[in-house]
């Protein structure tokens, strides 16, 4: 599944300045424009040479950035497309195939199995679909496009920075029409932020390195505040009474003053006694299921700003571990 972007090279990407985009400025125009900019912000020239030869709009990336599921389905459709049966089943199992190795990174990171391996799911299905667009022409389209083109030019150059420092082939960079690379999905930004070479080979590999996969997930989750001691939340039942305006991650309360106002399980019992602190959502809407989340499904927002993502990864993490 891809994202609906997205993370913190945003506030930077903006600060770049402006060049044309499809509005004003043909591909091959506006493609002369970025590699002089590049050039300027120290990207090699050889680098460029080899990043950019052939680098063509891709028609089929506007068409998916138009259409994401996040935003085309209801949320009880996108929970059963994204946590099914089988990938219930083969995150189990993955569990128990890579026990050792999660428990390693788990122990480092402080990031718990479970959700190491329900966002691998979520992201490439385990590592089985990565996606096969050309990475930087992927990028390219999209800077150029002009709907999110600030973000996007500031992607391209960090993927331009990648091939400059070594970490990447430009040929063999592929991945999701939006840019996201590897096992774990990271767009360039990420992967310059958080990718981790776990496996000592010299350079992280999100593509073929379970072990760097692993780690640099974690790493991800851990440099954004996740607490190794804390799930991610839990379906609730609320009372018709409770004020709907509540329910907004920006209102946190302790797990006492929900209960207080009659948040209880789907069950009707008692909420658990850790008095964390906590935010009610609705992601289907007022008639879909009421959660009560916590710190690390913030966490999880990070890594992916939709309610719809972050719930599913709490959800498939629970299942295949039973809880």
């Amino acid at each position: 599944m891809r994202k609906i972007l997205l993370r913190s090279a945003v506030a930077a990407a903006l600060l770049l300045p402006s060049i044309g985009h499809a509005a004003d400025v043909d591909f091959p125009t506006w493609l002369r424009q970025f590699r002089a900019e590049a050039l300027e912000r120290g990207i090699r020239a050889e680098t460029l040479d080899r990043s950019l030869v052939g680098v063509q709009p891709i028609p089929r990336v506007i068409e998916l950035d138009r259409r994401q599921p996040e935003t085309t389905l209801t949320f009880d459709q996108y929970i059963e497309r994204v946590i099914n049966d089988r990938r219930v089943e083969t995150g189990r199992q993955m569990l128990v195939t890579h026990k050792d190795l999660l428990e390693q990174v788990s122990a480092k990171y402080r990031v718990q199995p479970r959700f190491i391996v329900a966002l691998w799911g979520i992201e490439t299905d385990f590592g089985r679909i990565t996606g096969d667009f050309p990475i930087i022409s992927a990028l390219a389209t999209l800077a150029h496009d002009g709907r999110r083109s600030s973000f996007f030019r500031g992607e391209l150059l960090n993927a331009l920075r990648m091939v400059d420092r070594g970490l990447a082939d430009p040929q063999r960079m592929r991945g999701s029409w939006a840019g996201a690379m590897g096992q774990s999905q990271f767009m360039p930004s990420s992967f310059l932020a958080y990718a981790v070479d776990y496996d000592g080979d010299g350079r992280p590999d999100l593509w073929g390195s379970q072990s760097d996969v692993f780690a640099s997930i974690a790493n991800y989750l851990t440099k954004s505040g996740w607490k190794g001691d804390e799930t991610w939340g839990r379906q609730v039942r609320v009372p018709p009474t409770l004020d709907r305006t509540q329910f907004d991650l920006k209102v946190e309360k302790p797990v006492s003053e929900w209960a207080a106002l009659g948040v209880r399980r789907p069950d009707g019992g008692d909420l658990p006694a850790r008095d964390l602190s906590a935010s009610i959502i609705q992601p289907g809407g007022a008639n879909g299921p009421s959660y009560l989340v916590y710190t690390n499904y913030k966490t999880i927002m990070r890594w992916n700003r939709s309610l719809y993502f972050a719930t599913a990864v709490g959800q498939l993490a629970d299942r295949i571990s039973g809880s």
